[in-house]
C-alpha cells in the first residue's frame, strides 16, 4: 500500500497548510509579513525544543526573530537582517549551547528568503515557483519512495528515503517548476531547469539536516502543531534551504534589486 495510515491526515494537513501559504503569498505586504513572522516564530520555537529540550529559553529570540520579519515585510530588509544578525550573536552570548544561535540563524533565513522573494512586480510569481518545486519535490519523493523502495539513500540520518523517493522528488519537481513557469509565462529555458533541479535538491538536503537535528538530540517529530507532520520544522524544511537557494540565483542574476525577477527569468 502506497499511503498507510497517516496518509490522510497528512493530505489534509498539506491542504489547509498550503491554502495558508498561498493566501498569504497572494495579499503581499504586511499580511504576507505577519504570516511569516508567525511561521519563522514557531520554527524557532521549535529548533530550541529540539535542541534544548525546552523552548523557554527561545521565547525572546522567537520574539524577536517575529520583528525581523514585520521589519522586512515594510522594506527595510537591511536593517532586518542587521537585527538578525544581532540576535544571533546575542543567542552565542548567552548560552552555551552552539545550537542556540544556529536557531536563529536557521528561522531568519527561512523567513527572510520568503520576503525578499516576495519584492516586486513578479513577486508573487516567484513565490508560486518555489512553492511548486518545494511541493512537487515533497509530493514524488513520497509517493515514488513508497512505490518503489529499493536502495536507501542515507539510512544512518534518514532510514525511510531511498533514492528512488529522491528521484522521483527531482523529476516531479522539474515537470512542476516548467508548469509554473509556464503558467505565468516565462520562457521554458535550459538554465531553468538547472536552477529547477538545484532547488529540489537544495530542498533534499534540508529535509536530511532537520532529520539529522532530530536524531543527534533524539527527537523523532520537532512538533505536534500539524496531524500528520508533526511540527512547522517537519513541514518547511525543505523549503527553508530551497527558498535560500532561490534568493542566491535570483541575487546572481540580477542584484539585491529584483531578486524574484532574476530567479524566475533564468
Amino acid at each position: 500500500m502506497i499511503g498507510g495510515r497517516d496518509l490522510l491526515p497528512r493530505v489534509a494537513s498539506a491542504i489547509v497548510l498550503a491554502a495558508i501559504a498561498i493566501l498569504g503569498a497572494w495579499l503581499g505586504g504586511i499580511a504576507t509579513a505577519i504570516l511569516v513572522a508567525v511561521a519563522a516564530g514557531i520554527v524557532h520555537l521549535e529548533w530550541t525544543g529540539v535542541t534544548e529540550g525546552s523552548q523557554r529559553a527561545a521565547l525572546p529570540f522567537s520574539v524577536l526573530i517575529a520583528v525581523v520579519m514585520l521589519v522586512a515585510g515594510i522594506g527595510e530588509v537591511e536593517i532586518a537582517a542587521g537585527i538578525a544578525v544581532a540576535a544571533a550573536v546575542a543567542a552565542g552570548v548567552t548560552g552555551p549551547r552552539p545550537w542556540r544561535p544556529a536557531g536563529v540563524v536557521y528561522a531568519a533565513v527561512f523567513g527572510l528568503a520568503l520576503l525578499i522573494l516576495r519584492e516586486g512586480d513578479l513577486g508573487l510569481a516567484a513565490i508560486a515557483f518555489v512553492f511548486a518545486v518545494v511541493w512537487a519535490t515533497d509530493i514524488g519523493a513520497y509517493f515514488a519512495g513508497r512505490a518503489i523502495g529499493g536502495p536507501k539513500l542515507w539510512p544512518v540520518v534518514s532510514p525511510k528515503k531511498t533514492w528512488a523517493g529522491a528521484i522521483g522528488g527531482l523529476v516531479a519537481a522539474v515537470i512542476a517548476g516548467l508548469a509554473t513557469a509556464a503558467v505565468v509565462g516565462l520562457p521554458l529555458a535550459g538554465a531553468l531547469v538547472v536552477v529547477i533541479v538545484v532547488m529540489s535538491v537544495a530542498g533534499q538536503a534540508g529535509d536530511f539536516f532537520e532529520s539529522f537535528i532530530k536524531r543527534r538530540f533524539g527527537v523523532k517529530d520537532s512538533g505536534t502543531i500539524i496531524p500528520g507532520h508533526g511540527g512547522m520544522m517537519d513541514r518547511v524544511d525543505g523549503l527553508v534551504f530551497a527558498a535560500a537557494v532561490a534568493v542566491l540565483f535570483g541575487f546572481l542574476h540580477s542584484g539585491a534589486t529584483d531578486v524574484a525577477r532574476g530567479l524566475i527569468s533564468w
